[in-house]
């Protein structure tokens, strides 16, 4: 089955540009270099999936007319992905159902800290409301609204982050620690979506390198590489890198199959 993924947001947890900064990237006209937080839209099977909902999920979803989401997934609970979440109400307003939302438990007991009013009775009028399906293991495999998923498990410090098998392509974002087992469930796959943060080495996130080096572990021919900080200007890096490797750009769409 062809599908269809687009990349709503492709930039680190600041975005690019990052308030104050005044480098080449910051002050770039290539619209390629202005990034906002990673998220992307999974249309197929006729289903729209949303992988995460940062602090940028508003102005996202005006950029691509988005109208109705069937499904969300959360990869962990950072501020840059879960930002946006109350903004889902709009789309609530619109369909009263609550948004099928697959997680960890230790992401949804984040999400209940930090937005405990949506799970309050008395605001539940009010708020976006998440119907939790769970992920209960490190790897594995679920039908999530109707479409087949393998999940996987990783670290980013000392937070646990989930990838995502789709079909053909997997989403892999805010990875640093991982276990060599990680690379059983990422082959059969075509394309790779992977974060890099920039070139010089990150407590939190793998290197430009790094994510090179990952991808080889992989059976991915096309790589493209997201939760990309001001270090890296579009054009300039896209040159150095492989081929089959590139950064990807807020509103890039991509074929897949499912």
């Amino acid at each position: 089955m062809n599908a269809k993924l687009t990349f709503l947001g492709t930039g680190a947890s600041l975005g690019v540009p990052v308030i104050g900064c005044e480098c080449p990237v910051c002050l770039s006209t290539n619209s390629k270099n202005k990034r906002t937080r990673s998220s992307a839209l999974i249309e197929g099977l006729n289903k729209t999936l949303l992988i995460d909902c940062g602090p940028d999920f508003r102005m996202q979803a005006l950029n691509q007319s988005l109208k109705k989401i069937d499904g969300l997934i959360l990869t962990h609970a950072h501020f840059d992905h879960i930002g946006g979440l109350d903004d889902l109400r709009a789309l609530r307003l619109q369909n009263a159902k609550s948004l099928p939302t697959l997680l960890s438990k230790e992401t949804g007991d984040n999400l209940k800290q930090c937005f405990h009013y949506m799970f309050e009775e008395k605001n539940n009028m009010f708020t976006s409301k998440l119907d939790f399906q769970w992920i209960n293991n490190k790897y594995g495999k679920c039908n999530f609204i109707n479409i087949p998923i393998t999940y996987l498990t990783f670290k980013q410090t000392y937070m646990n982050v989930n990838g995502f098998v789709f079909g053909n392509l997997a989403f892999i974002t805010d990875v640093k620690y991982y276990e060599e087992d990680i690379f059983d469930y990422l082959q059969g796959i075509d394309i790779l979506i992977v974060s890099a943060l920039r070139f010089t080495s990150s407590p939190m996130h793998l290197s430009v390198e790094e994510a090179i080096d990952f991808s080889k572990k992989t059976s991915a021919k096309q790589v493209w590489l997201i939760h990309i900080s001001h270090d890296l200007d579009h054009e300039k890096t896209n040159a150095l890198l492989p081929s089959n490797i590139q950064i990807a750009y807020d509103g890039l769409q991509i074929s897949f199959h499912l």
